[in-house]
């Protein structure tokens, strides 16, 4: 009788570990890199939109966990060091989006470029599929430094053949009441508009 009751706890063990194994492969780690518009400055952890994208795809049965690696204030020059980090983690997919404080800072848009391009080149090295925010620049830096900065982000989706969102804050940038006070940064509204920019986009590489 011992042996027999010693049996079945080693094979419900066994079934345990197993089962928590085979779980575990089958969630697919999502991974943002960006800046505070992704960290989700202003409002509460699960109201950003990488988290919202993460409730709404695993109320549709998606096993998907979300990395967020986004720090607020950040530019592209740590875009590498971050995903070379999270890497660890074996990310199915990254999401990124970094290079509006680069174009607050007047950064040379080449040089954003280079270092979006470093981070893609290594994000492909480990097998992840790359999907590239956009991000747009106020009128008020000059006609051509705007222009460049909307140029480089399509450029480097026909070059990589990357997927692409156009522009992050589509529909949120400038709105109000999409907005917390300092007109910048999105609010609970505002995020859950941005996740509706994302999702289609996402949900296409799953």
């Amino acid at each position: 009788m011992r042996k027999l009751i010693n049996f079945f706890l080693v094979f419900a063990a066994f079934n345990f570990l197993f089962l928590g194994n085979s779980f575990a492969e089958s969630t697919q780690s999502v991974l943002f890199i960006g800046d505070s518009l992704t960290a989700g400055y202003g409002v509460n952890k699960e109201d950003s939109f990488p988290q919202v994208i993460q409730t709404r795809l695993r109320s549709e049965g998606y096993k998907i966990k979300v990395l967020n690696g986004s720090i607020s204030g950040s530019t592209s020059a740590s875009a590498l060091s971050r995903i070379r980090w999270y890497s660890k983690a074996n990310p199915k997919v990254l999401i990124l989006a970094l290079g509006a404080n680069d174009g607050l800072r007047g950064v040379k848009v080449e040089a954003t470029k280079n270092n979006l391009q470093k981070a893609i080149d290594f994000a492909k090295s480990k097998g992840m599929k790359v999907l590239l925010a956009g991000m747009m620049l106020p009128p008020n830096y000059g006609k051509e430094y705007t222009s460049q900065f909307k140029k480089m982000y399509s450029q480097l989706s026909k070059s990589n053949s990357l997927p692409t969102i156009p522009f992050l804050l589509e529909g949120v940038a400038g709105e109000k009441d999409l907005n917390i006070e300092d007109g910048i940064h999105p609010n609970e509204k505002g995020h859950k508009k941005m996740a509706e920019n994302v999702y289609p986009h996402l949900k296409a590489l799953l």
